[in-house]
């Protein structure tokens, strides 16, 4: 995948990454560091992230970006390592499922304050140091932030509050340069997604992904999207290529949101 950007496309371009251990936050992160980015890479898994770190060269600050707190910590390390910061990328999330009459407040909880508190904190945090590199931003969203899905509410108002907020943040910060964008992507084939199979699939995981499948127009050859292609994707909104884009819910779903 870094063979279709130019080498050394993020050379000195500081880059922070949220969820940094997980599939899409380390896809993101290797290939930002294959083009030649410094990276600060942020999540709670602690092994998986140290270990990542130490494979790319990387400033690691664990955190918990459910608490403002932790996102302050992670802009402060950031600025401390590089003295600056050039872009920020919000990959943090988590999945909530289930009959929305059955939902509890700790999953109402943990879904919002992940996937939209901690996204707006981190970006709030990050706005003067981008303000000073004129840099952008790029949360990932989610189709589900553009179209309602049925049993899973939870989620689809933290990514729906992400798209919004992200268009609202670009209008903002416009006048000072700053680009903020969204990326909604379909299903990823991520252990979170193997995570969601398992655990709201009633005993039948593949029969759950298949039933996820047969909503994209391709039929018989459907299928998930990739890490790389997803990592492609933000590296382009993150790229002087982008310069134009701001404000944008950028679909990347096989068509799958095209009818609405």
């Amino acid at each position: 995948m870094q063979g279709i950007f130019a080498p050394g496309l993020f050379q000195g371009k500081v880059i922070v990454v949220t969820g940094a251990a997980g599939g899409v936050g380390s896809a993101v992160a290797r290939l930002l560091g294959d083009l030649g980015a410094q990276l600060v890479l942020t999540d709670l898994a602690v092994p998986t992230l140290d270990a990542l770190t130490a494979e790319l060269g990387a400033t690691s600050v664990p955190a918990d970006l459910r608490h403002v707190a932790g996102c302050e910590a992670v802009m402060a390390a950031a600025l401390s390592a590089h003295g600056r910061i050039d872009g920020l990328v919000n990959a943090a999330g988590v999945w909530v499922e289930g009959p929305s009459d059955q939902a509890t407040e700790e999953d109402w909880a943990r879904c919002i304050d992940v996937n939209l508190k901690g996204s707006f904190f981190m970006c709030a945090r990050a706005i003067p140091a981008l303000m000073a590199s004129q840099g952008c931003i790029v949360n990932i969203a989610s189709d589900a932030g553009v179209t309602g899905n049925a049993g899973a509410a939870i989620y689809c108002a933290s990514k729906g509050g992400v798209v919004v907020m992200t268009k609202a943040l670009a209008r903002e910060l416009a006048p000072v340069g700053v680009r903020v964008n969204a990326l909604c992507p379909s299903d990823i084939d991520t252990p979170m997604l193997a995570y969601q199979a398992d655990r709201y699939g009633e005993g039948a995981p593949e029969a759950y992904l298949a039933r996820l499948r047969d909503h994209y127009p391709q039929g018989a050859a459907s299928r998930f999207l990739t890490t790389p292609e997803v990592a492609a994707q933000v590296a382009f909104l993150l790229s002087p290529a982008s310069a134009g884009v701001t404000g944008a819910a950028v679909m990347v779903d096989f068509g799958l949101t095209a009818g609405y």
